[in-house]
């Protein structure tokens, strides 16, 4: 890690002119791994090579972001400020390129130096910073903030170790740390001067000094809060926005280590581990109370010093009084996790700014914004209000007179309706609803596509909707196609503009543009070799890591995204055991050969999910070795998925498993990368799947299943038995009894649990309701898939509509309907 005073110096240089042309680009790099490595190129590693391209980048940006928020303050901008407990940016050094315009330069002096840039890249390590949509979202977001010139940042937390790295071991899940910060991570800048104190446990004591209430906290633990500053470059503009990260670093004030007394030594060891363990690990292991204490700690954390570091920035401008906030600032609270910005906000805003109650809550309630990722009951977050008020004893005391004043209110809406104010109640049953505060706090709560929004309204806060109708809003999830498409498919976006011209790069929506050329053969052609070659290199790819050859004739079928029971990797693992079955009946069956491909972590506590992980892997070792079926069936699982596997895959698929029980998936933001690198989506209508159903028509996906309302309507009346599909059909029958007759090894207790949730427990996410319907859908892909003109003609009409799905549309909705920015060029 580079000192502060180093980081400093090199930001204050004037807009370098280090990527000209090829030329002076390899001067400057010659020179620049010389002054920073000591080290002539013949005697440079790959690492050294990529320090050195990324910290010239560092260099070429470094005035811009000075100036970006110089201007921001000088013009007094109104700002957003996401909050997210993830960030998954994936690799920053070819992305930064695209956007800086110097891709093209910088791979050309490269290659006349006889670097490939491709080698270079591969040393960045993804950085350990989210774990699935939620995060990858946010960093989509950041990027199109930026390339739409809009004033806004990001504030999360800097994970010493991210979530985990994955291995496999016998087929098993095992967590290892991610050690992504082993070596210096070249896009942060470490801003001591920045640091902010976060306080924990303790107590507060109550007086009245001068006719005012004043809340003392006493005999706390001090948390001292370190910024880590990454600049999120715009596309083509000279916005540099910025990401500011979090560490957890122990104050020195705490423990008294000036002394000889060895125990007062390991004292202050062990209290040091304890806090930087704030900022380890991406979710600790919450199944048992150390646990669930952690990320408590964790997020208020990040709430806390991201706040106290906006005001103090704030109020540095003397041209206006916090009483202007609302005009000047958003606090966006991505999911539950931030959740705790409104009662921080208002202890800031009192305890430290001298406002009353009243004028504190119009001010937070005008500034922060509530975006809701799931309708998993398990997924929005309760506190034990024992752990919470111990933990966080002057938030709790706020959260509770939030609490009591909303209760007071809707009592007057609601007399005597106990069970409604209840159910609303932000405390309740000795619990503290995160989601609950966040709506009552926050002067927007948006879903993230119209099924979810829906869904949110009319089902699952439907009493929240009652009380707040003008707060509910839809806002369809996107992604950044700077990334997804002109990056991690160059041939095919480069072809696009060929055909289409290059508007489409600031304006996705113009690849509908494509649409005339969905039968035009030279087209269909050209889409066919693009995507071969990428299927060619991703079968080296599996190769290289798993020894698993496969046909890139083959129809690649991907399902690569988090591990859980509702996203129905059982579903897809079953119907793989089925098309075995049928295989090893008649070895000569007329059918597309057909490679699996899953990528897919589990939560380290998630049992039931690991043992899915257990159980396609068990089922590829038995398929891929199986000489009789004539290598018509592969199955590959990639260990340790990340962003830069998937930008691998994804411009590889041919099928794209979207397949999540309907109404279980907010969104999803896979299905739009897939779709719009070509591949044809298999899914249920569910999540963002019912808004790509309808811009490509029902001929251009193969949709399956139950819909979301049957789905409601089953959990709601019943009607639905497991055992008696079970029952009723042999292909079900046979793959269940596989799990626990020797198929899938020796071990035939191994699975067994996988066999009784679903038939003991009612298989809750109807994987054997679905399960007819799924396989009618495989044999459609099948048979489509055999006519070449038809199947591109498809994937074509997929791409043109997927300019909908850009995050740069969604960021204009937030920009213009939730949070009140506008664009702002910076000069």
């Amino acid at each position: 890690m580079r000192s502060d005073h180093e980081v400093n110096a090199s930001l204050v240089l004037e807009e370098s002119n280090l990527f000209t042309d090829k030329q002076t680009f390899i001067k400057e790099f010659i020179k620049t791994l010389a002054n920073n490595s000591s080290k002539a190129l013949d005697e440079a590693s790959s690492r050294d090579l990529y320090n050195t391209l990324g910290l010239m980048i560092r260099k070429h940006v470094s005035k811009n972001w000075i100036d970006t928020n110089k201007q921001y303050k000088q013009n007094g901008e109104k700002q957003v400020y996401y909050f997210s407990m993830e960030f998954l940016m994936g690799r920053l050094l070819e992305s930064n390129m695209l956007n800086l315009s110097i891709l093209h330069v910088v791979e050309d002096g490269l290659k006349e130096l006889g670097i490939e840039l491709a080698t270079i890249s591969e040393q960045e390590h993804d950085a350990g910073l989210g774990n699935g949509g939620l995060g990858r979202l946010a960093a989509c977001f950041l990027d199109s903030i930026a390339s739409l010139q809009l004033p806004g940042h990001g504030c999360g937390i800097r994970y010493k170790y991210g979530l985990f790295e994955q291995k496999l071991m016998d087929g098993y899940q095992v967590e290892l740390p991610d050690y992504w910060l082993k070596e210096d991570y070249v896009w942060e800048v470490r801003r001591s001067d920045r640091a902010v104190q976060v306080r924990f446990g303790g107590y507060v004591e109550t007086k009245v000094v001068d006719a005012n209430i004043v809340f003392d906290h006493k005999n706390y633990e001090t948390v001292i809060a370190i910024p880590y500053d990454v600049p999120v470059v715009g596309f083509e503009n000279k916005t540099v926005n910025t990401l500011r990260l979090w560490s957890a670093e122990p104050s020195m004030k705490d423990v008294d280590i000036h002394t000889s007394n060895r125990d007062n030594y390991y004292k202050f060891l062990s209290h040091k581990r304890s806090i930087e363990s704030i900022s380890e690990f991406l979710y600790p292991d919450d199944s048992h109370f150390e646990g669930k204490k952690l990320r408590l700690k964790q997020q208020y954390f990040l709430v806390s010093a991201g706040l106290q570091s906006i005001l103090s920035a704030y109020k540095r401008n003397k041209n206006f009084g916090l009483k202007d906030l609302p005009n000047k600032a958003t606090f966006h609270i991505n999911d539950t996790h931030p959740a705790l910005i409104v009662p921080e906000l208002m202890r800031l805003l009192i305890d430290e700014e001298g406002f009353g109650w009243e004028e504190a809550w119009d001010i937070t309630i005008k500034t922060c914004a509530y975006t809701n990722h799931t309708t998993l009951v398990e997924a929005l977050e309760k506190w034990p209000i024992n752990l919470f008020q111990e933990l966080l004893p002057r938030i709790y005391m706020i959260v509770e007179e939030i609490n009591e004043r909303f209760c007071q209110e809707l009592w007057k809406k609601y007399p005597g309706e106990f069970d409604r104010i209840s159910n609303l109640a932000i405390i309740a049953h000795n619990q503290i609803r995160m989601a609950h505060l966040a709506i009552v706090g926050s002067f927007s709560v948006n879903g993230v596509a119209k099924l979810h929004t829906d869904i949110l309204k009319e089902r699952e806060m439907n009493n929240f909707y009652t009380v707040f109708p003008t707060k509910f809003n839809n806002k369809t999830n996107g992604i950044t196609h700077r990334r997804w498409l002109m990056n991690a498919n160059p041939k095919l976006s480069n072809y696009i503009t060929e055909v289409i011209g290059k508007r489409w790069i600031t304006q996705p929506r113009d690849l509908i543009g494509l649409i005339k050329y969905a039968n035009d053969a030279s087209f269909q052609e050209k889409l066919a070799e693009v995507k071969l070659e990428n299927k060619r290199a991703l079968a080296t790819y599996i190769q290289e890591k798993t020894g698993i050859i496969v046909d890139e004739h083959s129809i690649f079928d991907v399902q690569v995204k988090r591990l859980h029971a509702y996203k129905r990797q059982l579903l897809n693992v079953f119907h793989i055991m089925e098309l075995y079955n049928l295989l090893k009946e008649n070895p000569n069956i007329d059918m597309v050969p057909r490679t699996f491909i899953f990528g897919a972590k589990a939560a380290p506590s998630y049992i039931f999910a690991k043992k899915i992980i257990k159980l396609i892997n068990t089922v590829a070792s038995v398929v891929n070795n199986d000489p009789y079926i004539q290598g018509k069936l592969k199955v590959v699982f990639l260990e340790n998925y990340s962003v830069s596997m998937a930008e691998k895959i994804i411009p590889a698929a041919d099928v794209s498993e979207q397949i999540s029980t309907a109404s279980k998936e907010a969104s999803g933001t896979g299905n739009m990368k897939f779709m719009m690198n070509g591949a044809l989506t298999i899914g249920t209508l569910d999540g963002a799947n019912v808004e790509i159903h309808d811009m490509v028509g029902k001929d251009n996906i193969f949709i399956f299943g139950l819909s979301s309302q049957q789905v409601l309507n089953y959990y709601s009346y019943g009607g639905y038995v497991a055992r008696d599909v079970y029952n009723s059909d042999q292909r079900i029958r046979t793959v269940l009894d596989q799990l626990l007759n020797g198929f899938c090894g020796n071990d035939k207790v191994e699975f067994k649990d996988i066999y009784y949730q679903i038939l003991s427990n009612n298989d809750e996410y109807f994987v054997l309701k679905d399960f007819d319907s799924y396989v009618e859908a495989h044999q459609k892909v099948d048979l489509h898939y055999r006519d070449p003109k038809e199947w591109q003609k498809k994937a074509i009409i997929n791409i043109a509509h997927s300019g909908k799905f850009s995050s740069d549309r969604t960021i204009s909705e937030y920009a213009t309907e939730i949070w009140g920015i506008r664009p702002f060029t910076v000069k």
